[in-house]
């Protein structure tokens, strides 16, 4: 699976541990930024992951600011995107079982290394579960495609 990858300043650390992880995992790992801790703004960022993630260049994206709460807000712009916060095992599993999100966003002054590395194994390693849940997905979809066709009437 190919995986983008970003932070801002305040993921940065977190975001090298992660991307040993995926690798292990066997997963490609394409970073987005930032290559160092310097300060950034976390929109820079969210958007490249989201953008290539959102035009299929990649299958997945992960992304981690100090709350998570800043990257998910960025991410869930982007048609296609369904990015969940992810601060313990439970929200990992069930956001890929009932959501089949893909944007993992994690609160890197939140959780803990340890923490954050088996969240994101936790939702690499969980597949969508579909059934009753696809047709909640396909829902979502179509809000998404009514409102991009009256943004772009007004």
């Amino acid at each position: 699976m190919r995986v983008a990858i970003g932070s801002d300043h305040a993921g940065f650390h977190l975001k090298r541990e992660l991307k040993k992880i995926l690798e292990e995992l066997g997963h490609e790992c394409i970073d987005f930024g930032p290559q160092t801790p310097e300060s950034v703004d976390y929109p820079d960022f969210g958007e490249k992951v989201s953008e290539a993630v959102s035009s299929n260049k990649v299958d997945r994206g992960v992304l981690i600011c100090g709350t998570g709460i800043g990257m998910s807000i960025v991410a869930n712009k982007f048609p296609g995107i369904r990015a969940s916060l992810c601060n313990d095992l439970y929200t990992a599993r069930f956001s890929r079982l009932h959501n089949d999100a893909n944007v993992l966003v994690i609160g890197g002054r939140i959780v803990g290394v340890d923490l954050a590395k088996e969240i994101l194994k936790t939702w690499f390693t969980t597949e969508f579960e579909g059934g009753r849940h696809l047709r909640r997905i396909e829902k979502i979809k179509s809000i998404e495609e009514r409102y991009r066709i009256w943004n772009t009437k007004t």
